[in-house]
């Protein structure tokens, strides 16, 4: 009879739990979609801030808007973090045609993060058009060196995880200066990380590497239909000229913060979980996409907790990281003094994919805690949220090691992402107020259930 009555007991306790399980995930969907912040806070820092490039005036901004949102929630502590970031500044909008047989046809093009600017005057040189980084080394020398290297090669549109699709070509842009110019080459222009065509250059962190900075060459992002039509006029004529003018500057790195806000763990305040995106965005638009929704989304997670009187076991900080999109000083800075402080971290949360809606998360985990997250499926299926796939999960908790430590990314549809990445329509009218709210929904979901059943 004792046996029976535990098994009773078990059960019982299983189905109470799950009950309460499930009521905890509508109430946090209710009042996402009802009461959330985050729209309006996406908003200010959209159309108040715009864009935060580290080290600039908007991400100093960004710094203080959003420790001070952090204070209104009445979380147990709100701090900024001091990290050095780059300072790279775009300077007067760039200038690009094509020459051909005298006449000259402008197309849009955009610097590179952190590239050298051209000669005041401009810089006007052949073309050679490549289709990737092994074409340009199979060319050699011989044949790159005075020329503009052209990449040409575009973002497979077969894949229906398009970060798949950017993934294969990103290389490009990241090192394809560095590698031109070993061969010679005067500058780079490369074709932008987008799906679609449009006349919107697409700008991104490119790197030089270890080359000294006397060979450092000027690098621009063409648009998607400047690059067909530059194509297309080299098929009729390879020795056409093309003119780039680029007036960019580096400077030392200057002091900047990451932003944290935290609830302290009602049982293991030791054990710490953290949900976060990155302030900084590219400086073309106000970075709404790229990563204003990460940043409120993780923001809301706290908002939701504390609004449904939801106490953790664990702590929960909201960290706002600095400097993700041209050097990654946020997330390294954040894991050092992780370490120094020798902290505890079990689970962490990055959103950094858009506002879209949300289909699922990406884990770096075990197989064991990966089973126990298929296992709530029946959870998340109410809210169509049906992808739990083992992926890279974010660059800015990239760095966070613990003993044991579980890492997720929201995954949002991605369809349309890459038509706004990096570009200067990423900006808050893009943004889907209802889908941002269900993303920060999909968030406190997952961070609630990890703060109640713990890792394994």
């Amino acid at each position: 009879m004792k046996k029976v009555a535990l098994i009773c007991f078990l059960f019982t306790s299983y189905v109470y739990s799950q009950g309460n399980d499930q009521q905890m995930l509508k109430d946090i969907y209710t009042y996402s979609l009802t009461n959330s912040k985050c729209y309006s806070w996406l908003d200010d820092l959209s159309n108040k801030i715009g864009s935060r490039l580290s080290g600039s005036a908007g991400a100093e901004k960004a710094v203080i808007y959003t420790k001070q949102q952090l204070e209104t929630l009445g979380l147990d502590k709100v701090y900024l973090q001091e990290v050095m970031v780059p300072k790279w500044v775009r300077g007067e909008k760039e200038t690009a045609y094509i020459l051909d047989q005298k006449t000259k046809v402008t197309v849009p093009i955009c610097a590179l993060g952190g590239s050298v600017a051209t000669a005041k005057s401009g810089l006007t040189a052949e073309v050679v058009e490549v289709n990737g980084i092994k074409e340009l080394q199979a060319l050699g020398a011989e044949k790159i060196k005075g020329k503009i290297v052209f990449y040409n090669r575009p973002m497979e549109p077969f894949n229906i995880e398009t970060f798949t699709s950017y993934g294969h070509c990103v290389d490009q842009r990241y090192t394809g200066a560095k590698e031109a110019a070993k061969l010679g080459a005067v500058a780079t222009i490369v074709r932008s990380m987008n799906l679609r065509l449009d006349d919107f250059p697409h700008t991104g962190a490119q790197s030089y590497g270890d080359l000294p900075k006397s060979e450092y060459i000027p690098t621009a992002a063409i648009s998607t239909n400047g690059a067909e039509l530059l194509s297309q006029k080299l098929k009729e004529n390879s020795k056409l000229k093309f003119y780039l003018k680029l007036s960019c500057q580096s400077f030392d790195d200057v002091l900047s913060y990451n932003v944290i806000g935290e609830i302290t763990g009602s049982e293991h305040p030791e054990k710490i979980m953290i949900v976060g995106g990155h302030l900084d965005s590219w400086d073309l638009a106000d970075g709404s996409q790229d990563d204003g929704a990460g940043v409120v989304q993780s923001m809301e997670v706290l908002e939701l907790f504390k609004k449904l009187n939801y106490k953790p076991k664990n702590t929960i900080r909201a960290v706002l990281f600095m400097n993700e999109e041209n050097g990654g000083k946020g997330g390294k800075k954040y894991e050092e003094v992780a370490k120094l402080n020798k902290e505890n971290h079990i689970f962490a949360l990055e959103s950094d994919s858009g506002g879209f809606s949300p289909r699922g998360f990406s884990f770096e985990c075990d197989d064991y805690n990966f089973e126990k997250v298929r296992s709530w499926n029946y959870l998340f299926e109410p809210y169509l949220l049906h992808s739990f796939v083992k992926d890279h999960t974010g660059s800015d908790i990239s760095p966070l090691t613990s003993s044991k430590l579980v890492k997720a990314g929201l995954k949002p549809d991605s369809q349309r992402y890459f038509d706004y990445h990096h570009a200067a329509n990423d900006t808050f009218d893009a943004v889907n107020k209802r889908e941002l709210e269900l993303g920060a929904a999909a968030m406190a979901s997952l961070v609630y259930l990890f703060d109640k059943y713990g890792i394994d």
